[in-house]
């Protein structure tokens, strides 16, 4: 089972040998995680370090608000007992009403937040996702469809599938086509996402749902009968971002999709400007990759202070032609003043641009980059973009692929993340090596 999903994300999908040896080298990285270095990180408040706690305030920009988990009052084996009733009350949907499905899925979606319930549900998946579809189907309440998709995602994270893919693909787009409700349409994009990296989506099957994501932010939203619903929009550029890091060459589609969201810099919704900010970003960096022995030797080149850029990596391919235009669309957003903007989207933009533009510049850096000069080594202290597991660990967020898998794992387990990333391997293998803190 975790096998098929470090395949599905860290697969080669392309056969050029650059690609293949990028794969190599990521994969390496995960398999040796669980013997985390005990390399002990430098500590500093949460406000110097750009530090992500696990707390329920946890905070990175484009992730949705969610609701905490909190399981401190489960026994041992009660979570297990009421789950197990929630199972059966969603297969047996005899007698039930909308109200009473809303109360057990969002039970249910809880639980599956909070604990690793993979023992509990693996012989279920083949009743449960029939019935999770018929309350999708239904959209009889927003609620219970927005709840049903959150489980399917939830339900797939916990028990990954080769095949379940092909059954949940037509519902699922039809509710983000056909839905009424910009939230629902914005909840199934997701689940999409989710689904097809968990579900057993195949490569091209990937890249078709990313086309069909571009398609929705070329035309804000109105291919999917969304016309200017940011809230679809971002969600549209979310996705897009979270399955292009599942993709190792990147070049045959960087130029319609930067051209996309370009253009989407342009909104005035404040999500969809970050979200597609920070696909640009990614884009930027997939644009380069590992320096290999026909690269030639690295030059010697400095920054603008005149210190050592990272040449380990090397530029295959032009993102943008207009990459000066570029630049200064960029910086005009991260020092956006006007008071049209509420203050705190404004810092929010501040922060997310400035990182963004950073990496435009300089794509071997990754966000929350730092030039500040470390007095100890006399490097610059990087990438300071920290989330931290309990106090006893942290992962560093120095790549764009990196937040972009963090966010959408996010948004699928909310305040449950810290409890999946310690026991679901799915979860452990989709991001960076845990630096484990000595005491």
């Amino acid at each position: 089972m975790h096998d098929l999903r470090r395949q599905a994300l860290e697969s080669g999908k392309t056969v050029s040998k650059k690609a293949r040896s990028r794969v190599v080298s990521r994969t390496t990285s995960t398999t040796n995680s669980r013997t985390a270095s005990r390399t002990q990180s430098r500590q500093g408040s949460d406000d110097e370090d750009g530090n992500l706690s696990d707390s329920t305030n946890w905070s990175v920009n484009s992730i949705d608000d969610m609701l905490s988990v909190d399981s401190s009052e489960d026994t041992a084996e009660g979570w297990k007992q009421d789950l197990g009733d929630r199972m059966e009350e969603i297969i047996d949907r005899k007698r039930s009403s909308v109200q009473g499905r809303e109360t057990t899925l969002n039970i249910y979606t809880h639980l599956l937040m909070g604990h690793y319930a993979y023992d509990q549900l693996q012989h279920k998946t083949l009743e449960l996702f029939p019935a999770l579809l018929k309350s999708v189907k239904a959209d009889e309440s927003e609620k219970e469809a927005s709840l049903a998709l959150r489980a399917i995602a939830l339900t797939l994270l916990t028990v990954p599938s080769e095949h379940m893919y092909d059954g949940v693909y037509q519902t699922i787009k039809r509710t983000y086509a056909d839905s009424e409700s910009p939230a629902v349409k914005a909840v199934a994009i997701h689940a999409l996402a989710a689904a097809a990296i968990y579900g057993g989506a195949s490569d091209s099957e990937i890249e078709d749902i990313m086309d069909a994501m571009l398609e929705i932010v070329e035309s804000d939203g109105s291919s999917v009968e969304a016309a200017d619903s940011g809230e679809v929009v971002a969600a549209a550029c979310e996705a897009w971002g979270f399955l292009a890091t599942s993709i190792d060459d990147m070049e045959d589609k960087t130029e319609l999709a930067m051209d996309a969201f370009v253009d989407q810099l342009e909104s005035s919704n404040t999500a969809v400007q970050i979200a597609a900010g920070e696909n640009i970003a990614l884009l930027f960096e997939k644009s380069f990759t590992e320096r290999e022995a026909d690269d030639g030797p690295a030059s010697d080149e400095e920054d603008e202070e005149g210190l050592p850029i990272d040449s380990s990596y090397v530029k295959r391919y032009e993102v943008y032609r207009q990459k000066a235009q570029l630049e200064h669309t960029l910086s005009q957003l991260a020092n956006e003043s006007s008071r049209r903007i509420a203050k705190k989207d404004r810092k929010t933009l501040h922060t997310n641009f400035a990182d963004i533009l950073n990496t435009v510049e300089h794509p071997s850096r990754g966000p929350r980059y730092q030039k500040a000069i470390d007095q100890e080594t006399g490097k610059r202290y990087g990438s300071r973009m920290v989330v931290r597991i309990h106090k006893t660990g942290s992962m560093r967020i120095d790549k764009w692929w990196k937040l972009h898998r963090l966010q959408a794992l996010r948004r699928v387990l909310g305040g449950g993340f810290v409890v999946h990333y310690e026991s679901n391997e799915v979860v452990f293998d989709s991001l960076p090596i845990m630096i484990l803190q000595e005491t």
